[in-house]
């Protein structure tokens, strides 16, 4: 397991190069692929999440240790497709329709690709209607919606309401988050799951794939 503790260690210290030779010596010399991704790869990007959960990482260190990771993940995509490994689960995230702000959503991006889920990013400005069809459309079990400006809050709650209406609240979750979104407003509008920060958005996101 030492050549899984490197591609850990030089993943949190993004150092994308040694990540990628590392995954490839390591597929080489017939380590198994979902090994790798989980005991290397996510792995580090966990400590990461963790230390940026603590304040003791900020952006450019994600930002870094994310480049590591699709560098990994660039080599390691095709072998885990031929041995049958599977993601944790689809996320359609985005900023809701009325918002640009795409900072926040996109480490919350990073940090469920970390966490093996697989992130689609809509964007910014996406329309509540746009979110569900687009899960739909990628068979997405989460739904991610980002806000900054309490002027598009409410654009959250008509995610949860098309949820309801379209009969899919078993099937999908939906999850809020973003500067002016708290606990009560998440209860307030019926959503599954609120997160202030992206590492904690991560686990949340696992917990509601191990619910449905």
């Amino acid at each position: 397991m030492a050549r899984m503790e490197e591609i850990s260690e030089f993943l949190q210290k993004g150092r994308a190069r040694n990540v990628k030779q590392l995954v490839e010596e390591a597929l080489n010399e017939g380590t198994e692929p979902g090994v790798i991704l989980n005991d290397g790869l996510l792995s580090g990007m966990a400590v990461i999440g963790e230390k940026f959960k603590n304040n003791e990482v900020f952006v450019p260190e994600v930002l870094i240790a994310a480049r590591a990771l699709n560098a990994g993940l660039d080599i390691l995509r095709p072998k885990l497709a031929e041995s049958g490994v599977t993601a944790k689960g689809v996320a359609v995230i985005g900023t809701v329709k009325g918002d640009l702000h795409d900072i926040g959503k996109n480490i919350v991006r990073i940090m469920l690709e970390g966490s093996g889920i697989t992130p689609i990013d809509l964007g910014v400005d996406i329309p509540a209607e746009k979110f569900v069809d687009a899960a739909l459309e990628n068979n997405a079990q989460l739904i991610c919606c980002s806000a900054l400006l309490t002027t598009t809050m409410g654009e959250m709650r008509r995610v949860v309401e098309i949820v309801k209406e379209r009969g899919l609240q078993d099937k999908i979750k939906v999850m809020v988050g973003g500067a002016p979104i708290t606990q009560s407003f998440c209860d307030s509008i019926g959503a599954d799951a609120y997160a202030p920060d992206a590492a904690t958005a991560a686990e949340a996101a696992i917990r509601l794939l191990e619910s449905l």
